[in-house]
């Protein structure tokens, strides 16, 4: 039996799978998570992205003009990372863990990561890193399940934790955060066939399974792609859900 350890570090042996099989986060949610922080005018925000990975939000984050530090526990994910956005200072760290002095940060932001957090260590440590009136943003890009084709997916591949969380209602405040405000986009990522195999290979699922186990997914999915694909695209819809949460004082 893997454990829920071992799936939470599995990613970066397929880091530029990662990279190329997860879809980017829509630039109006992850503005959104930083829109209590609008007061502070034209200072450019300082932002930490945890459980960064290969770098999907920090570069939004660098968009969107934000400065920006990534902290992730994988030193091959960082190092992906730095391919894809260089420049950009990079820790080895947890959410529960972070290199960071009191008060030095506007935001604290999490895509894709944040339920392989402990959440009360990880908001406790989000409190003490944040500035006063700092917000708290998660971000999950997950597939829209309501698509009978996609359920299909998923039963062949298997459901995710951050899934099961966002089906549960979500992640649950806690202290210095008394709750959370939401909101969902909806969109589509078209994908060609090896970015749709690298989206399913790069899930700790499929990562952690053996091997037999694992070319079985990668076999019914390619068949199901096959069976979708107009011109050699796939257009996955996806449901885009982010909390943001401002810490009291």
């Amino acid at each position: 039996m893997v454990s829920r350890e071992e799936m939470s570090t599995s990613f970066g042996r397929h880091a530029a799978r990662y990279e190329s099989g997860r879809p980017d986060y829509p630039a109006e949610a992850v503005a959104w998570l930083l829109e209590p922080l609008a007061a502070a005018g034209s200072r450019r925000l300082r932002t930490v992205d945890v459980g960064a990975g290969t770098g999907k939000l920090t570069r939004v984050l660098r968009e969107l003009e934000a400065d920006v530090v990534a902290i992730d526990p994988d030193p091959d994910m960082l190092a992906e990372l730095r391919r894809r956005v260089p420049g950009t200072p990079t820790f080895i760290g947890t959410a529960e863990r972070m290199v960071l002095p009191d008060a030095s940060v506007d935001a604290v932001l999490s895509g894709q990561a944040w339920h392989w957090v402990d959440p009360v260590l990880g908001a406790a440590e989000a409190g003490r890193v944040l500035r006063a009136g700092g917000v708290l943003g998660l971000v999950w890009n997950v597939r829209d399940d309501g698509v009978a084709w996609v359920r299909r997916l998923t039963e062949i591949m298997h459901g995710s934790v951050a899934e099961q969380l966002i089906a549960d209602g979500g992640p649950p405040p806690h202290p210095p955060f008394d709750s959370f405000q939401t909101r969902v986009w909806e969109w589509g990522r078209p994908l060609g066939r090896e970015e749709f195999l690298d989206m399913v290979a790069s899930r700790s699922y499929v990562i952690t399974a053996d091997d037999v186990a694992r070319r079985r997914i990668l076999d019914e999915v390619g068949t199901l792609f096959d069976e979708r694909a107009e011109r050699g695209v796939v257009t996955l819809p996806y449901r885009t859900e982010a909390y943001r949460a401002v810490a009291r004082r």
